[in-house]
């Protein structure tokens, strides 16, 4: 039998209350990582439904396999989805992170999308999972769904320079830079130009009393350093963590030429990098 898990509060109260917390990326279909993210004690797990699988039905699954070990779930959509935003919603996602926003109008959308009306105009309905199936009641609902957790992305040059504006936007929650649109985005520029922008973005996001978000590789090293810079969400890259763990395992062959384990990425963002594939 399995041991029943305590509920928490939610994430966007944990983080409201001052704590950090740490999720594991998982673009890997698996309801088996999303239960031992859980039993190891992490506080979230991400699901990428940009660029890995966006089945419903399986997501449904990984969401079931995190309520059984009482670890939050994030869902990233694409880029303007909201009725993808809405259908991980009624699912009972935590929250759901949003790429490619630009402008305070694009962060208007996303928060629209997540929110019940006023704040938003997420179609309204108790009898989803979120909604216990119809067992709660509407004002229970309400009620829960304002504990959604809104996250942006800032992905482009544009998007730097707006960071103020995008991240004082009523309902966004926490803000995620990801340096390798930001990179292709200005033409790939020095990592000094990247590390300006992205501290740019930070600092909007920390005057505006939201959280910051930074993807890490497999380290605790690199753990450390996001939260030293201030990061209040930290995000392990589990493709990154299972691939240097797998290349430890494998044993040299003779006549084969082993690759050199590669060094961090100077980026790390939910995209495609050497440690987010």
């Amino acid at each position: 039998m399995t041991a029943s898990v305590p509920r928490r509060p939610s994430l966007k109260r944990r983080l409201a209350a001052g704590e950090r917390l740490y999720g594991a990326l998982l673009r890997l279909p698996s309801e088996t990582l999303v239960e031992m993210a859980g039993v190891a004690g992490l506080d979230y797990v991400v699901l990428d439904c940009e660029h890995g699988p966006a089945d419903m039905t399986a997501l449904q699954h990984h969401l079931t396999a995190a309520a059984a070990q009482g670890v939050e779930v994030l869902v990233r959509v694409g880029t303007a989805e909201p009725a993808l935003a809405l259908r991980c919603l009624d699912l009972g996602a935590a929250g759901v992170i949003h790429p490619h926003v630009d402008c305070a109008e694009d962060a208007r959308r996303a928060v629209s999308a997540d929110h019940y009306p006023p704040l938003g105009q997420r179609g309204f309905a108790t009898y989803s999972r979120a909604g216990r199936f119809g067992t709660v009641t509407a004002r229970e609902h309400l009620t829960a769904g304002e504990d959604t957790l809104v996250v942006v992305m800032i992905e482009t040059e544009r998007a730097c320079a707006a960071a103020g504006e995008i991240t004082a936007t009523r309902g966004v929650d926490a803000v995620l830079v990801g340096p390798s649109d930001l990179a292709a985005d200005c033409g790939f520029p020095g990592r000094d130009v990247i590390d300006g922008l992205t501290e740019d973005a930070h600092r909007a996001a920390r005057a505006a009393g939201r959280a910051v978000m930074t993807i890490v590789p497999s380290t605790a090293a690199a753990a450390r350093e996001a939260e030293e810079a201030g990061a209040q969400l930290v995000l392990f890259n589990m493709a990154a963590v299972l691939m240097d763990t797998f290349r430890s395992l494998a044993p040299p062959r003779t006549g084969r030429r082993t690759a050199e384990p590669s060094a961090p990425a100077p980026c790390t963002p939910l995209d495609a990098t050497p440690d987010a594939p």
